[in-house]
């Protein structure tokens, strides 16, 4: 069986490779909310039970393969925030925030920089977002460790946190996250509300409260002081705001952690009260997505990780276009135009026609099939500036003709020149396409480091500060292979 200590963890989110931990408990079982629970029948105290069972969970607690997707978890993580480091967008936070820093207590992954625990944790969430690679929960499709990781690996760096009680706050923040999630989706989303800032902050208060020893009432001070400090919108998608919303939700969650631990003191009721945050911020609310089956059943085992990096809602499109061009040989100028029938939330969150800017063509339904026919593939490369303005994606992109279709399902038809017959493909369940086999995928996790290939990594780092020793390939692909399971190999 693997054992983890502190030097452990942070060994593997600075040299990208985490085991996972074997052995496991019975679960924690907590109270179960039973009938309809709707803004006007709220079960009693929610807040205070999920602090209750939060502050009682423990690493044994957690199913081994639970433990595994969590180490997943985090190397998805590292792999995207490293190889987003130097982003201009990235480049602009650090150059913004540096001058008014608190002392240098936590680094800023793949950067010489270190920072203030807070403002390292934000530009880390900011650094994992902003290539929209990170890791998906598959039916709301939001994106949780980009804003719990920072906050484990910042607080595990400024005081002594062993590498168990590491991974459980991690989980235990992911977790919450899904779950608050669960209970105010759809209508969040259709209140314009982007849910990697606007609940973010919940599973990083969780995370920092766990790693600092709260006590159940101040866990409930910090989820109402988390409660209280939503943020990010959708009309943010396309610009570098887009990626601020997860890294100031990160901010946000451990600022309310800290202060609840000094007993800075908020409402015992803030996530169901009348005037309380599901009410709020939606009108939908689900208490029973929260607290049910709390130790029993984990959301966070559910997490997956993306192919391709831009909205998820993009992916089967994508998909359908690379097996086309691939199987035909086909090659832009034989196209005509391209019939695409996909979700009616595929036009909605990704219709951008004419996107001028790399990260505009993360949101365009237009551009992602374009390049994906044009090159063939769809990673950081080919939602750049470059690609955005290459003059034949761009002559493609206009023969592109999205409708809605069902919810399920998408059709993608190319009409060739004069002289080629049309060629077409079908998914019948698109909406879930490559989810739930991506987690046994070690290559997904491995393209994720390959972005760093084409940048100039930081060679002037404060020799000064404390390094950690490179972990060994073979111990990186144990953490994400399906083979290498701790109980099949100890």
């Amino acid at each position: 069986m693997f054992d983890l200590d502190r030097r452990s963890f942070l060994r593997v989110a600075t040299a990208a490779s985490f085991g996972a931990a074997s052995g496991s408990t019975p679960a924690l079982a907590v109270p179960q909310a039973t009938g309809a629970n709707t803004a006007a029948a709220a079960p009693p105290a929610v807040t205070r039970m999920l602090a209750r069972y939060i502050v009682s969970a423990k690493y044994e607690d957690l199913p081994q393969g639970v433990r595994k997707q969590g180490a997943r978890t985090l190397l998805n993580w590292v792999g995207v925030a490293v190889g987003a480091s130097h982003h201009e967008g990235v480049n602009d936070v650090v150059a913004a925030l540096a001058p008014f820093s608190g002392p240098p207590q936590a680094a800023i992954m793949g950067r010489h920089e270190r920072f203030d625990i807070l403002n390292a944790a934000m530009i880390n969430g900011i650094s994992t977002h902003i290539f929209d690679f990170d890791d998906t929960h598959p039916k709301t499709l939001i994106h949780a460790s980009s804003s719990v990781a920072p906050v484990v690996i910042a607080l595990a760096e400024y005081q002594p946190v062993s590498g168990k009680d590491c991974l459980n706050a991690l989980v235990l923040g992911v977790e919450t996250v899904f779950r608050m999630f669960n209970a105010v989706w759809p209508e969040h989303n259709d209140r314009g509300w982007h849910g990697a800032g606007s609940i973010g902050q919940f599973g990083a208060a969780v995370a920092a409260g766990k790693l600092l020893g709260l006590s159940e009432q101040q866990m409930v001070w910090a989820l109402g002081l988390a409660a209280s400090q939503p943020v990010g919108f959708i009309e943010s998608f396309g610009s570098m705001n887009k990626s601020f919303n997860p890294g100031r939700a990160a901010h946000n969650g451990l600022t309310a952690a800290l202060l609840a631990a000094r007993n800075y003191t908020s409402s015992n009721q803030m996530l169901e009260a009348k005037y309380g945050w599901a009410n709020v911020v939606s009108t939908k609310q689900d208490y029973r997505k929260i607290i049910e089956g709390l130790g029993q059943r984990y959301e966070a085992a559910l997490n997956t990780y993306k192919p391709f990096a831009c909205g998820i809602v993009l992916h089967p499109a994508i998909d359908a276009a690379i097996q086309l061009r691939n199987q035909y040989q086909l090659t832009a100028e034989q196209i005509d135009h391209i019939d695409l029938r996909v979700n009616p939330q595929v036009l909605v969150l990704t219709g951008k026609k004419t996107p001028y800017a790399g990260l505009e063509g993360k949101f365009s339904i237009y551009h992602a099939v374009a390049v994906a026919v044009v090159e063939g593939a769809a990673g950081e490369k080919q939602f750049s500036e470059r690609a955005v303005r290459d003059p034949v994606v761009v002559a493609l992109r206009g023969k592109v003709v999205p409708g809605a279709q069902g919810y399920k399902s998408i059709a993608l038809v190319m009409d060739t020149v004069p002289g080629m017959e049309f060629v077409s493909v079908n998914y019948p369940h698109a909406r879930v396409l490559y989810l739930p086999a991506i987690k046994e995928r070690v290559p997904v996790f491995e393209g994720k480091f390959r972005i760093t290939e084409d940048l100039k990594v930081d060679s002037a780092a404060d020799t000064s500060q404390p390094r950690f020793a490179p972990v060994p390939t073979a111990e990186l692909t144990a953490a994400a292979s399906p083979g290498s399971r701790p109980e099949e190999t100890a």
